[in-house]
């Protein structure tokens, strides 16, 4: 079987940018998370996202953070290796209002710039390339830059357990798609101590 074709772009579904559209470059292995998916995780995680801090570990079109910084994520730290798709963020970012505020890319291999980080995020969204086989490495590599409480999102041709240190949330399988939602043991982003 064909693999699918990227669309040419992807909308924005919800927040400040709604309905901005974001081009997907033509390139193997990317395939943005459909409308549906990324719907269905924004409900999970609730309507508003502000002041958290986000990591779109491996961004292609930008889709899951661009729709994160939407929703009034504080932080949203993309990683993308491939040069052409950091091109076209780049230009996103330069072109959507109060983007470069909250925003920053790194050109960069994700496994290698999160064995290396020492920042701690909110959310951490994991959609690495299906053929790539580098899920068990994302996770293990993630898990340790959620913040208390953090969430990680993972898409994924297969199930997953939750990864050490994490519960499962949410599980969702569409088409030959697994999407997981994992919360760090201890307080959800944005709750306090009594």
């Amino acid at each position: 079987m064909k693999p699918k074709q990227p669309p040419g772009e992807v909308r924005i579904i919800g927040g400040l940018w709604r309905r901005s559209k974001l081009p997907v470059p033509d390139l193997p292995g990317l395939r943005p998370s459909g409308d549906r998916l990324r719907e269905t995780l924004f409900n999970w995680l609730g309507p508003s996202l502000t002041g958290w801090r986000v990591l779109d570990a491996f961004a292609g079109s930008g889709a899951l953070g661009f729709e994160a910084a939407s929703r009034g994520a504080a932080q949203v730290q993309l990683l993308e290796r491939d040069r052409l798709a950091c091109q076209a963020l780049q230009a996103s970012i330069a072109r959507l209002s109060g983007a470069a505020d909250c925003m920053r890319l790194q050109c960069t291999d994700a496994l290698a710039w999160m064995r290396a980080s020492r920042e701690s995020f909110d959310l951490i969204l994991l959609d690495p390339p299906f053929d790539a086989d580098a899920y068990d490495a994302a996770l293990q590599t993630a898990v340790p830059l959620l913040a208390e409480g953090g969430l990680l999102y993972l898409e994924a041709p297969r199930a997953f357990e939750p990864p050490p240190g994490c519960v499962g949330k949410k599980h969702l399988k569409a088409g030959a798609v697994h999407a997981h939602l994992f919360g760090r043991v201890g307080l959800a982003p944005g709750e306090s101590t009594p």
